[in-house]
């Protein structure tokens, strides 16, 4: 019996594929539940460089959260706020890898999907994606942590659009509000994250993740007086990928970056 979810380790990239083409990847408790596991997976290989988060071959990125475990889970307060910290955890644990995150964007990408893109790094989306978040359709509010990455993404005036109307819409126009980083041939997201990532698989370690720790410290509120700021940026002339980057400069040679 395949699993709903896993992850899928192809040096220097690690999969987290979303496999429930049956419900066109509707995401049960179970699938939400296994997201830390696998993150934290990718992020303890050391072969891994970079993490691809996509909708395998079921022709959806997820179609949203699977709505046949509602009466279930939300049938009493304490059980809708395990289920929520269960979604939060998995948000989370996306948003805060060590490693980037690209998000590979066929089909439908609606409401929990869209949670799930928006805590990845970077955003990716075949033509014929759409998108759609919709709690105002089911009389609910989305919860905090998926309303702010939304607004450090699109702004309040396309939040609110999107979230007071619940409308279904084009990955043109999400490309348009900057919900997606980069729009491409119907098919091709998947191809084009690879090459992506083995764009920023090709650089050093140290930077990229150093980098995604100094843009997460500024919208956290670091300024240039920070403390932690300042000491992330002067720890880039200790690493060793410095070290071999500046040789490898003055030689006019490509460097040979270690750091894992």
């Amino acid at each position: 019996m395949s699993l709903p979810i896993r992850l899928d380790a192809a040096a220097p990239l690690g999969e987290i594929i979303l496999n429930r083409p049956e419900r066109r990847n509707a995401l049960s408790v179970d699938m939400w539940s296994a997201i830390p596991g696998l993150v934290a997976e990718a992020n303890a290989n050391p072969d891994i460089k970079v993490i691809l988060l996509h909708g395998g071959e079921a022709g959806a990125f997820a179609a949203g959260a699977d709505i046949s475990e509602f009466e279930s889970i939300y049938a009493t307060e304490a059980s809708a706020r395990a289920s929520g910290q269960r979604i939060a955890e998995a948000l989370d644990a996306i948003e805060t890898s060590e490693k980037p995150v690209i998000a590979a964007i066929e089909g439908a990408c609606v409401g929990g999907g869209v949670s799930l893109a928006m805590a990845a790094d970077l955003r990716i989306a075949g033509a014929a994606a759409k998108f759609g978040v919709t709690p105002g359709k089911l009389g609910l509010v989305y919860p905090a942590g998926d309303t702010r990455r939304l607004l450090a993404a699109i702004g309040p005036g396309a939040t609110k659009d999107i979230l007071f109307t619940g409308r279904i819409f084009s990955a043109e126009d999400a490309l348009t509000i900057r919900m997606i980083d980069r729009m491409v041939d119907t098919g091709s997201a998947l191809a084009a994250a690879r090459a992506w990532a083995m764009d920023i698989a090709g650089i050093s370690q140290w930077s990229v993740r150093a980098t995604k720790r100094m843009i997460r410290g500024l919208q956290s509120g670091w300024t240039e007086e920070t403390e932690a700021a300042q000491a992330l940026f002067l720890q880039g002339f200790a690493n060793e990928d410095f070290q071999e980057g500046y040789r490898a400069f003055l030689a006019k040679r490509p460097a040979a970056f270690t750091f894992r």
